[in-house]
């Protein structure tokens, strides 16, 4: 070797480059020699895990039934990883029952309890893992330990806390996540914040409400976004003090409540947030009218088929559609309470007398939301017999309905008798 760098020696530049080639072939050797043994070792590891894997598949009901002494395997941190791969797994689709009975193994394992000292004392990406394993589990008693992962300092760690409170769907978890934000303030995304809060309140709404009423900026837009996705009847009385509250959300929350209290107090409320400049505060009114069922709604109803918005317009098409109630009818309600088949004939006039009035906007947006309802609660056929049955309309306006109807386009005259008063009565 010496004897063959001496003769290099003499070639001078041209021995730099020998030299280099020599340097990189062995470097390329070195390299190949160890991909070639990553890949082995690689090949090894996935045989003997899959090996293991079948082997307690094999054996899955003896070790959730406790056949399988717990001792066999809970020392060996190959066969323990395996087995919580698989319970865990199988938790993410089990019913009720099998579930309980996953989560029971967890426990009486100690699994759930070696991840819960996991997520205090480790570290880094260690106690990350033992956080993402926690969340799955969805084990209320280590919802303390995923709400202490909410204040580490690292980002990620804090959002594998969080999502894993989000899966508890616990009010618990609820408590948790608020007290913190309430604490540190808006320390993560804004999306992943909302979903575990949608999650974890919406077995209990009225957890929102104290920090709601103190939180500012950032964070009381987050909890009134959350707020109206879990609003229910249980908050209606509570949701009225924010009807003319700054913040969108919180007037959409309050809109979503509304449709759960008296008709009477609620419509005026809903009347006023229909025409609300924020579209979906105006979407969630029109919702919350059409629940009502309330003949004092339509006009809002008819306004809202005209509104600027699509989905206001297909909502109060909806509602529209199926309202059971009638305009101009008065004296029909005492008929509806003499006999069977009053009802029946109340819903058939509504439904041509509601089509008479959307007809006569003239809005063409407004009649397309409306047929496109009338073909989703297949009602068309029988607005067409109606009109063909009708002895009230007089040919010509027969007519023009019908080609309305049939051609979808705002009628060049109006269809509803101007000099006719209508008047809507609630039913009782």
């Amino acid at each position: 070797m010496g004897f063959a760098f001496s003769k290099l020696r003499l070639l001078r530049p041209a021995a730099f480059v020998a030299k280099a080639i020599f340097v990189a072939l062995a470097a390329d050797a070195l390299l190949l020699a160890f991909i070639l043994l990553r890949r082995a070792y690689r090949k090894r590891y996935f045989a003997k895990r899959d090996a293991r894997v079948f082997y307690y598949r094999q054996r899955w009901d003896a070790l959730l039934s406790e056949e399988v002494p717990y001792k066999t395997w809970r020392k060996k941190p190959f066969d323990r990883g395996i087995i919580e791969t698989i319970a865990l797994d199988a938790l993410e689709a089990a019913g009720p029952q099998e579930a309980a009975k996953l989560l029971k193994f967890l426990r009486s394992s100690g699994l759930i309890e070696k991840r819960i000292f996991e997520a205090r004392e480790f570290r880094g990406w260690r106690r990350m893992s033992a956080l993402v394993a926690l969340g799955r589990t969805r084990a209320p008693e280590g919802i303390a330990a995923l709400a202490e992962g909410l204040r580490d300092r690292d980002l990620e760690i804090r959002l594998a806390a969080l999502r894993g409170l989000g899966r508890t769907a616990c009010p618990q978890a609820a408590q948790e996540i608020l007290a913190w934000v309430g604490e540190t303030g808006l320390s993560v995304p804004a999306l992943p914040l909302q979903n575990a809060l949608i999650q974890c309140s919406a077995e209990r709404p009225q957890l929102l409400l104290p920090y709601v009423q103190h939180a500012k900026g950032p964070v009381r837009e987050i909890l009134g976004r959350v707020l109206g996705e879990v609003a229910n009847a249980s908050l209606a009385m509570d949701l009225m003090q924010f009807v003319g509250d700054d913040l969108d959300e919180l007037r959409a929350a309050a809109a979503r409540a509304m449709s759960h209290i008296q008709p009477g107090m609620a419509f005026d409320v809903l009347n006023e947030l229909a025409r609300d400049p924020i579209w979906f505060v105006r979407l969630r009114a029109i919702v919350s009218m059409g629940r009502l069922s309330n003949p004092r709604a339509v006009p809002a109803l008819l306004r809202g088929l005209t509104d600027s918005n699509r989905l206001v317009r297909l909502r109060a098409a909806e509602s529209l559609v199926q309202l059971r109630a009638t305009i101009g009818l008065a004296g029909f309600k005492a008929d509806m309470h003499r006999t069977a088949t009053a009802v029946d004939d109340l819903e058939k006039i509504g439904l041509l007398s509601v089509f008479e009035r959307v007809a006569a906007l003239k809005d063409r947006y407004g009649l397309h939301a409306y047929l496109t309802a009338l073909e989703n609660a297949n009602l068309r056929g029988k607005l067409e017999e109606e009109i063909q049955e009708s002895r009230e309309l007089s040919p010509e306006k027969k007519r023009s309905l019908q080609e309305v109807l049939q051609t979808g386009q705002p009628p060049l005259e109006p269809v509803v008798d101007e000099q006719v008063s209508v008047k809507t009565a609630p039913l009782t």
